[in-house]
């Protein structure tokens, strides 16, 4: 029982973590006004045949905050790679200039800045929503251990530290999510 009990603790710190890294992952998608290679993230190419990270395809600089270069490994993709960047909706308008592409990173609009904390906000609130579905689940493993002879007391301990864990990494997702709203809001 005692094993259960800590493997369903870390079941529920594991599942807590990775909406951590979820929403890290979607922060470094909503820019704020900085070029950053990472602003890529998530275009795949047609290439050769299969649809390609674009990180995979190219090199991928920003020579300053205003700039994005690729690039490509292979100059006969260059079409594929701007066909890409076009159809991944990130507003982007990518010169192909034969050898590279450079896109030039527009400067925020206050009403795109706001809505860019809209955004943010809705990514930290799916991520609370991950974290407490994790503490449903790791609460109701606990009261099927109760029910297979887990003590009581041994089982509010538990569900008093999956609160914990709810309260800590609730409380780092808003830390996180008013760092990124300075940072968008910051001209």
């Amino acid at each position: 029982m005692e094993d259960e009990a800590i493997l369903c603790i870390e079941e529920v710190k594991e599942s807590m973590q990775d909406a951590m890294k979820h929403l890290d992952k979607e922060f470094i998608k909503v820019r704020a006004g900085k070029a950053s290679p990472s602003m890529l993230s998530g275009v795949k190419v047609e290439y050769y045949g299969t649809l390609t990270p674009i990180e995979q395809t190219s090199n991928i600089n920003t020579p300053d905050a205003r700039q994005i270069v690729i690039q490509p490994f292979d100059r006969t993709q260059i079409n594929e790679i701007e066909k890409a960047i076009l159809n991944s909706n990130l507003g982007f308008n990518p010169q192909n200039e034969g050898d590279m592409i450079r896109i030039n990173v527009p400067p925020l609009t206050e009403e795109r800045r706001l809505d860019l904390v809209r955004k943010a906000k809705a990514v930290a609130e799916d991520t609370k929503v991950g974290i407490r579905n994790a503490r449903r689940n790791g609460n109701d493993e606990v009261k099927k251990l109760e029910k297979d002879g887990l003590p009581e007391d041994i089982g509010k301990k538990l569900m008093d530290e999956i609160q914990q864990l709810t309260d800590n990494y609730s409380n780092k997702v808003d830390t996180l999510f008013e760092e990124k709203e300075k940072d968008i809001l910051t001209v």
